[in-house]
């Protein structure tokens, strides 16, 4: 069987010595060395029947005994497989993850101060005979098969998959001198838009995220075998976010996917990216992708011809996937929408300066403290993230109320400032008064005379 297989040294990429990556394939180890697969990134590009699939995504173990296994629906030739530069990932990532937008109020009185300042990787194609027998010539080559990986392959092989084997080349690696591994790139034509889940679970320490960068001639990629939900946007949220924005992210994304039953594909951004559009963002994290770019991602329609009216649509898809919720590989339709959407966040600084005297100023500090309120509401509501965390921030402005302001507020039922100890207070003066009747009520009753 070794004889037929063909074995080219190629260019590859991946992400990282530990943060090496694969596809959405499944990790085979020698010996006991452990491998796990928790994240990965795909770059999916679709024109008409024709896939290009960029490989990007995490793994740890030891890579002198790192093997990654990929199903592909036709067997691929080496002009189908390169090796491209990590940066593509890193400036779509850059240019569609969920972002904060600043806004500023205005001081109303008229005070406003502000200071601005192919060749680390040995790929072995399989034939499709060799696919039938893959479990076979992995375990005859020392590798050790994954349990949960054997109950998954028998489908594809019965499906007609084929199968390609990466390895990690280690000399080549060392005379790169770099950390870091590169991405692999696959290009084949085939009817089936989909992406290859189950392998990748083999290896799966419970759930796994991927996020799929599509980009596509018409508009908006969507699953179609599992609903596609947009996350939560155009939301604003209190200042204190900022530093932690990351953290405020993952606890929302952790509660819609728990709300949406931890079984659907989440939009994170859809935009037309085309040359010829002037805004794409709003606001922009990070630089545009520019036509190199789009052609290092596969998208090379953009440089087939003179005409500068070529669409690239580009879609930002995360899924968190594990065995029980998601049983079936992604299957994907690139539709017409071209609904521009993307994941924003809104702060609001209020304005600068310490003169809120005016009749004006008093409004909007009333007005502020109740939009503060509903920024640590809805934070709540996003992320599950106590709301009495937040009373500081809400009452930060409420040392420039006048007494009048400060006494609407109370009349509205809006307490200037919270007293934590009111309901014991209350509590105390009511059994005082009580005390105090059944003490009257007694001194008034007759004094019975004896007989």
């Amino acid at each position: 069987m070794k004889n037929t297989l063909q074995l080219f040294t190629l260019a590859a990429a991946l992400l990282g010595f530990l943060n090496a990556s694969a596809f959405c394939g499944f990790y085979v180890a020698k010996a006991d060395a452990s491998l796990f697969n928790n994240k990965s990134e795909v770059i999916l590009v679709r024109n008409g029947t024709r896939n290009v699939i960029t490989m990007s995504s995490d793994f740890k173990g030891d890579l002198s005994e790192f093997a990654m296994v990929v199903p592909v629906p036709t067997v691929l030739g080496e002009k189908d497989i390169r090796v491209i530069e990590r940066r593509i990932f890193d400036v779509l990532n850059d240019y569609s993850a969920p972002r904060l937008v600043n806004y500023y109020d205005h001081n109303p009185c008229g005070y406003d101060r502000r200071l601005y300042d192919i060749e680390e990787y040995k790929i072995i194609i399989l034939s499709a005979k060799e696919s039938d027998g893959l479990q076979l010539w992995l375990e005859a080559n020392g590798y050790k098969v994954p349990e949960a990986a054997r109950q998954v392959l028998e489908p594809y092989v019965r499906s007609n998959m084929k199968f390609f084997l990466v390895k990690v080349n280690l000399e080549k690696v060392k005379n790169r001198h770099s950390e870091y591994l590169r991405p692999i790139q696959i290009r084949f034509d085939h009817a089936k838009f989909m992406l290859p889940l189950r392998l990748g679970m083999a290896n799966s320490n419970g759930s796994q995220d991927m996020i799929v960068y599509a980009l596509t001639t018409e508009g908006r990629v969507e699953c179609t075998n599992y609903r596609t939900v947009k996350m939560p946007t155009d939301r604003n949220i209190p200042l204190y976010v900022e530093p932690k924005f990351g953290d405020f992210y993952k606890s929302l994304f952790e509660k819609t996917y728990k709300q949406e039953g931890r079984n659907a594909v989440f939009l994170e951004y859809a935009w037309n990216v085309s040359p010829y559009t002037t805004v794409k963002c709003d606001p922009c994290v990070g630089p545009p992708p520019v036509n190199y770019d789009f052609v290092e991602a596969g998208a090379d329609w953009i440089t087939q011809s003179n005409n500068f009216n070529q669409t690239i649509f580009f879609t930002r898809l995360h899924v968190r996937y594990s065995r029980d919720k998601f049983p079936s590989d992604l299957q994907f339709q690139v539709t017409p929408n071209n609904e521009n959407f993307q994941c924003r966040y809104v702060l609001t600084y209020p304005a600068s300066g310490d003169d809120f005297s005016c009749d004006a100023g008093q409004e909007y500090l009333a007005d502020l403290y109740n939009r503060r309120r509903k920024e640590v509401d809805e934070l709540a509501a996003l992320t599950g993230w106590s709301p009495a965390n937040g009373s500081a921030y809400i009452r930060e402005y409420n040392k420039y109320l006048n007494p009048k302001t400060r006494e609407n507020l109370r009349n509205e039922g809006i307490p200037a400032t919270i007293q934590k100890d009111l309901p014991r207070k209350w509590f105390v003066s009511i059994a005082l008064l009580m005390v105090l009747s059944f003490i009257f009520i007694i001194s008034k009753r007759p004094i019975p005379v004896g007989k």
